[in-house]
């Protein structure tokens, strides 16, 4: 839990204000403080995951960063303007930490949850991924080895694939 707060800058109280954290980051961080510290790592993870996923193919269309942010606040329980800050962190990190970070945030995600909590991020993933009408092969590629990581069968994965296939651009011919 100790890394989704490093990441999200939700390490203590109201941090002291330095020369290299800018206005914005303060900003941020207080509006994210507010939150519970297990409800905030939790939504840090959850967001974290959906961007992990849309930054698979090396872009994050504005569809997926829609989709992203309704997920957020449908699933978090955040207003517009919380979800579109923890999805533009979640962007960011995932770009400045992604090879590094991705497998730990899994394990904190799947700490933290019980199973239909984790399928439920299952079908989150898929559905940011098939927001701009394609799901990639990198990005399906990418939500096998997420489910892999939270101990999500491989048919239960399959299952929910399923109801996303006719955005899989691998069966579109093309792997975009």
């Amino acid at each position: 839990m100790q890394l989704i707060r490093d990441l999200f800058g939700l390490s203590g109280p109201e941090q002291e204000h330095s020369e290299t954290t800018s206005d914005s980051i303060q900003e941020i961080t207080k509006k994210l403080v507010r939150l519970p510290p297990e409800k905030a790592c939790h939504i840090a993870a959850f967001a974290y995951l959906l961007g992990r996923v849309a930054h698979a193919d090396l872009e994050i269309t504005s569809e997926e960063t829609m989709a992203m942010e309704q997920t957020v606040v449908a699933h978090g329980g955040l207003s517009p303007e919380e979800a579109t800050i923890v999805v533009q962190i979640a962007q960011v990190q995932n770009l400045l930490f992604g090879g590094t970070e991705n497998y730990l945030v899994s394990r904190e995600f799947k700490k933290m949850t019980q199973l239909p909590e984790r399928i439920s991020l299952l079908k989150c993933l898929f559905a940011v991924s098939a927001s701009d009408d394609a799901i990639s092969l990198a990005e399906d590629n990418e939500i096998g080895k997420i489910s892999r990581e939270l101990g999500i069968s491989h048919k239960e994965f399959i299952r929910t694939r399923l109801a996303f296939r006719e955005h899989l651009t691998i069966l579109r011919g093309s792997p975009g």
